[in-house]
């Protein structure tokens, strides 16, 4: 049974890793503290904010009060949404499954991105209505991989649909990371993970996985669990 779906937003619904990418190194290179590309998907692709700078702190032995993360994180959010203003296309096929579930089960979304960094492209793609819960990085203590975050999404939809009786074991998430997998399956769910940031090989701990969300449906998602 098919109790609730949970979505990641960043790889999953729109691609805008190269966009927070674009937004750190606009704060982080005049800190002389700029790193490749590469280097983001290998090594901070995943975190929230808050450990992205720190990560990049501690990559090079410099000290980060919280007064100071607080304002890194402020400001990278100001170039993110200097970035996305002009509009983010979302993934093959995610908009039309997320409009399918809506209403249908309970739906959630579990991000390791601001709030602030969210509803502009959901109210641009028309989907500011579409999830029951929704938890992000400034909701949480610990950010994926740790399993807090989608603990948190699975409670909340117990809480508002007590008639479905959501257990994690039938809840699907969908994600596009190791580090979201591993969170995932670390609060109890299934998960349903799509190449779009990495090759096959490195999504292990999926129960499936595939290249793009394209086609699939309610029927599809059901039949993965």
């Amino acid at each position: 049974m098919l109790k609730a779906v949970i979505f990641d937003f960043d790889g999953v619904i729109v691609d805008t890793e190269p966009l927070h990418y674009q937004a750190f190194q606009e704060i982080l290179v005049p800190l002389g503290m700029g790193y490749s590309w590469q280097e983001y998907v290998e090594h901070y692709m995943g975190f929230d904010d808050r450990d992205a700078f720190k990560e990049s702190f501690l990559s090079v032995g410099r000290e980060l009060s919280q007064e100071r993360l607080h304002e890194l994180i402020d400001a990278k959010a100001a170039a993110f949404h200097r970035v996305v203003a002009g509009g983010v296309p979302p993934y093959a096929g995610v908009v039309e499954l997320i409009r399918e579930l809506s209403g249908t089960v309970p739906l959630g979304l579990c991000s390791g991105a601001l709030l602030s960094d969210i509803e502009p492209i959901l109210s641009q793609l028309g989907l500011q209505s579409s999830f029951d819960a929704m938890v992000t990085a400034d909701q949480v203590a610990a950010s994926k991989p740790d399993p807090e975050s989608y603990r948190v999404t699975l409670a909340r939809l117990q809480e508002l649909f007590p008639e479905n009786g959501v257990t994690p074991s039938e809840t699907l998430a969908i994600e596009d990371t190791p580090a979201g997998i591993l969170s995932a399956t670390g609060a109890g769910a299934q998960v349903l993970a799509v190449t779009n940031s990495y090759p096959p090989d490195r999504l292990s701990g999926a129960c499936k996985v595939v290249e793009s969300l394209a086609g699939i449906d309610l029927r599809g998602l059901r039949l993965l669990l």
